[in-house]
Parts: structure tokens; C-alpha cells; sequence
């Protein structure tokens, strides 16, 4: 037992204490599925198998959750598809708009679908989550075009307050939309981002120091960008990268959710202090011994469990946030 446990350990270096058991379960459980290497196969295969792997973590959905599936129109006439899931026996106080993870190139409306329907049922908001394009058969600005469509047709069908809430490549989505629309009649009135990658310094902070953390290395954040990228891609373009926008004004109320062994999460710190610097109101909230896409870890790990709590809390605190503070 004492030799498997050495080998099975073997190359986990800071993290091998540093993180719980039961996420180092997790951990392997994903690599059992979606193997770091698996990134030198073709698109196709990468997909085929993150599909499954999201297949066999799915948690069915929570009593009274309904989905039911549709297509809007994209800026260019395109169909998007969209899901839309709501909990019987509440009344409609907000919609939340949901970018799913997979770094621009993984995912779709299954890969994240039990996620949504837990967020439903633990705020009883109705929640919309898009199917945006996905590179590289479309760079960008498709996907951050069909999430601003995905915005604005919501605010075109629907009264309720809009809550944008992103994941991993969604959140950089989301904050993305978040900007764009800010002046919009019926702006967001609060955004909800998890472990976004926003385009902070990759020379400081998590960037180094979780360079090599367990499902997200810096190296696979710069091979997500490459295939992202496309001709329409600048380095200081904020519609790829939020951070590098030159103005912080007019934003929503805004909550971001990292883990702390994960290279993106300076850019949670960073994003809340460009906002607060310019007098808008964000809080960061990095939660310990945790690693990207922990979310698929929610129900098994309890220190993930306890962050979904956090993350519900602030997806129902911005919807009615209006002058006052989250008390978190």
C-alpha cells in the first residue's frame, strides 16, 4: 500500500499536501478521463472525451427543475442554441444569462446543464445558458459575439433583472458582455464570475506561483488562448481580454469566485481592484485549497460544496443588491 500510495503521489509536488484527499479524488478522477496529454490529439477526439467525462459527472437535476431547449438569433442571423431551466413554484424575480466553461473550445449546452439547474433551484431564478461558437473553427469574436446576443435577446423578452454569471472561459464571457453593455437600458444589474481568466500579468502573482497547479497549468492557458485567437484578436482588445479595457466605470455589482491553486486567480484580485478603483463595488473572494473547475466537485468534496453555497449566495445577493451591501 505504502509503494502505490509513493507512486500514485509521485509528481504532485507542493500540492500533494496542500490539498485535500477527497479533491485529490477528484483530481484524479478528471485526469482518469481527460488526461493533460489528450491536448496533442485532435479537436474532435478532445471533445468526444470532455463530453463524456461531463456525462459521467452529471448530477441529474434537483426537484421541480424543468429545461426546455431553443434557438435565438446571433448578430449575423446565425442560430444560437440556448437552454432555458426553471423552478416550479417560484415566482420570476430574475434571469440569469450562464457562459459555460471549456476554454472557448470545449463545451456546450450538456456540459454544464446539471450546474444550471442547481443554480435555478438554489436561487429560483430562471437561468438561460447559450451555446456559443466555439473555436477554432470559429476565432474570435464569435463566442463573445453570441454571448453579447445572448444578453440582449434576454433583455428584449424579459423585465427581470439580469444577473450575468460566468465559469472559467465564461466568466471572461460574462465580465466581456458585462462591458460591453454597461450602458445598455437594461444593463445587467449584477455579474457572478467563477475562476475567469480575464488576461491578467502571466509574469506575477498565481500566474507564477500556480504555473503548474493540478487540471490548469499556465501551459494550457496559453495553448486555449492560441486557438482562441483569430485575425480580430489585439493584444489589448477587452472584448478578449477584460483587463485590458481602459475603463472600469458603470460596471454591475460584481463577485468573483477562485480557487487558490489555480493559475487565473490573481485576475480575480486584479478585477475587483479595477473596479473598486473606480468606484464601482466588487468583491474577491479566493477560496483556499481549491483548483480550477472545482464546481464539478460540489457535491463530493466539502470544501467545493461549501464555495457552491458562496456562489448561489452571490448570484441571489446581486439580483436585489440595488444600494446596499453583499454581507458576505
Amino acid at each position: 500500500m505504502g509503494t502505490l500510495h509513493q507512486l500514485k503521489t509521485a509528481g504532485r509536488g507542493k500540492y500533494a499536501t496542500m490539498l485535500d484527499p477527497a479533491l485529490w479524488d477528484y483530481i484524479d478522477l478528471v485526469n482518469d478521463w481527460f488526461p493533460p496529454e489528450i491536448a496533442e490529439l485532435p479537436i474532435a477526439e478532445q471533445r468526444s472525451v470532455y463530453d463524456a467525462m461531463c456525462r459521467a459527472f452529471h448530477l441529474g437535476y434537483p426537484k421541480g427543475v424543468t429545461a426546455n431547449d431553443g434557438i435565438i438569433a446571433g448578430d449575423k442571423g446565425h442560430a444560437i442554441p440556448i437552454r432555458h431551466y426553471r423552478m416550479a413554484g417560484k415566482p420570476l424575480r430574475a434571469l440569469v444569462v450562464y457562459y459555460h466553461g471549456g476554454g472557448f473550445v470545449l463545451g456546450g449546452l450538456d456540459s454544464h446543464d446539471d450546474i444550471c439547474a442547481e443554480i435555478c433551484a438554489g436561487t429560483g431564478f430562471d437561468v438561460v445558458s447559450a451555446d456559443y461558437r466555439l473555436a477554432p473553427e470559429h476565432p474570435h469574436p464569435a463566442a463573445f459575439e453570441d454571448a453579447l446576443a445572448a444578453f440582449e435577446w434576454a433583455a428584449q423578452t424579459t423585465d427581470l433583472p439580469i444577473v450575468l454569471v460566468g465559469e472559467s472561459a465564461g466568466g471572461n464571457l460574462a465580465a466581456a458582455v458585462a462591458h460591453a453593455s454597461r450602458r445598455h437600458p437594461r444593463h445587467a444589474v449584477g455579474q457572478v464570475l467563477i475562476y475567469p481568466g480575464l488576461g491578467g500579468d502571466e509574469n506575477a502573482g498565481s500566474y507564477v506561483e500556480h504555473a503548474q497547479a493540478p487540471l490548469l497549468t499556465l501551459r494550457d492557458i496559453e495553448t486555449y488562448r492560441a486557438i482562441r485567437s483569430g485575425p480580430a484578436h489585439t493584444p489589448d482588445d477587452p472584448t478578449f481580454s477584460p483587463l485590458k479595457d481602459s475603463d472600469f466605470c458603470g460596471l454591475p455589482p460584481t463577485v468573483i469566485v477562485t480557487a487558490e491553486c489555480d493559475p487565473l486567480s490573481s485576475d480575480g484580485e486584479t478585477y475587483r481592484d479595477r473596479i473598486l478603483a473606480a468606484g464601482g463595488r466588487a468583491w474577491w473572494y479566493e477560496e483556499p485549497r481549491l483548483v480550477h473547475s472545482f464546481l464539478r466537485a460540489r457535491k463530493d468534496v466539502g470544501r467545493a460544496g461549501e464555495a457552491f453555497l458562496c456562489i448561489l449566495a452571490a448570484i441571489a445577493a446581486v439580483a436585489v443588491l440595488g444600494n446596499n451591501d453583499w454581507p458576505y
